[in-house]
């Protein structure tokens, strides 16, 4: 019987002890799946050394950056994007780091394919939206990335106007703003330039329908929200935990 388990903090809300709980008793599995809910990522290696048989974590906000030094080896795709998700303990109790979010999330994406143009926005710069930026730039989008402090690479909120938003018919929030329980926050965009050709991709799935995808759904736009990207990476975590 193995565990696995999520690490992050304040992660009560999360899909992914639910979704790994239901899949193991459809495949009458012993394995079990539970939250590590840590103030400190240092307490991963506590876990390591407590927990019997864990052969496998998940890894969410806001350590998805600060666990590599943590590590023993990465993945080299993990290692471009510069962020884990998914960690594999192997037999010698090595900790090896993967990203299956740029899965997922490519995955989920391509469902919505045609997108008028291959332009598009990311909110927020944090772990959450390293993948999202490595998979765009593998289908060769042109990137505006948005944060709330302006730098070399990114733009403020304050500088999205008309022309910017008209002309970027795919935007992708990948800050926390919006998921539950502060489920009346939102990206603070002019929402009013959206049209129906854009799509408006929420990586936030608790709710279901936030607040950023309400507004941009108002205005005509395709939304979704990140569960079929969850879905997509959590099932490639099992696959590389069970490898």
């Amino acid at each position: 019987m193995a565990k696995y388990g999520l690490i992050g903090n304040n992660i009560g809300y999360s899909f992914s002890k639910t979704f790994f709980t239901i899949k193991f008793e459809q495949e009458n599995s012993l394995d079990s799946y539970c939250n590590f809910d840590i103030p400190c990522v240092d307490q991963l290696l506590d876990i390591i050394k407590q927990e019997e048989n864990l052969k496998g974590l998940n890894v969410t906000i806001p350590y998805k950056e600060s666990v590599i030094p943590f590590l023993d080896k990465i993945d080299k795709e993990a290692e471009l994007i510069g962020a884990i998700n998914t960690i594999k303990i192997d037999k010698k109790g090595k900790l090896i780091g993967y990203n299956t979010d740029h899965y997922g999330f490519a995955k989920a994406l391509i469902e919505f394919f045609p997108i008028k143009e291959k332009k598009a926005i990311v909110l927020g710069n944090g772990g959450a939206s390293k993948a999202i930026l490595f998979v765009l730039k593998m289908m060769d989008f042109e990137i505006t990335q948005v944060s709330r402090t302006e730098s070399e690479d990114t733009i403020t909120y304050s500088d999205l106007n008309r022309t910017l938003i008209s002309q970027n018919y795919l935007i992708i929030n990948c800050t926390p703003l919006g998921t539950f329980p502060d489920i009346h926050k939102y990206p603070d965009i002019p929402y009013e330039y959206l049209t129906k050709d854009h799509l408006a991709f929420d990586l936030t799935y608790n709710p279901r329908e936030t607040q950023f995808m309400k507004r941009s759904k108002s205005q005509g736009a395709r939304v979704s929200n990140g569960l079929k990207m969850l879905e997509y990476q959590a099932k490639e975590s099992l696959a590389i935990w069970k490898s």
